[in-house]
């Protein structure tokens, strides 16, 4: 007699670790998460964020250019990450990119750079690729 797996078999919210692992299901859920923050029009980009200090300014363009340009290219014209200009952000909500920044994208290679950025820092750097982010100053 074969035990009753009814609950389990169609849950939702249980997964067997398989091709794609455990992490299926969370990005599944921030993916969620994104997209009703871009939907639903709330945008918390909604005037302009106040600009971080002179210093921490520069160590952020410095970190965007070599950290997120390993991946994104150090143009940002896209190399194993997409293309980090205004042209290819123009149909991505605020929102949803600052919150890509902070949390990555799970199954990705996109880390989540919240333990090293304040929210607002994450506004700044979106406001900033969509305007076209500025080179770094040596």
């Amino acid at each position: 007699m074969h035990p009753r797996r009814r609950f389990f078999r169609f849950s939702p919210f249980i997964t067997k670790p398989g091709r794609k692992g455990v992490f299926f299901l969370m990005s599944v859920r921030i993916g969620l998460v994104i997209l009703a923050l871009g939907v639903s029009g709330v945008d918390s980009l909604a005037e302009e964020p106040s600009p971080p200090s002179p210093e921490r300014s520069r160590e952020l363009i410095r970190m965007v250019r070599q950290d997120c340009g390993s991946c994104h290219g150090l143009t940002l014209r896209g190399g194993l990450g997409s293309a980090l200009l205004p042209e290819a952000l123009r149909d991505k909500s605020p929102a949803g990119l600052k919150y890509t920044i902070l949390l990555g994208r799970p199954g990705t290679a996109m880390p989540p750079w919240q333990p090293f950025l304040s929210e607002a820092e994450a506004d700044w750097i979106v406001m900033q690729l969509l305007h076209g982010f500025p080179e770094e100053s040596r």
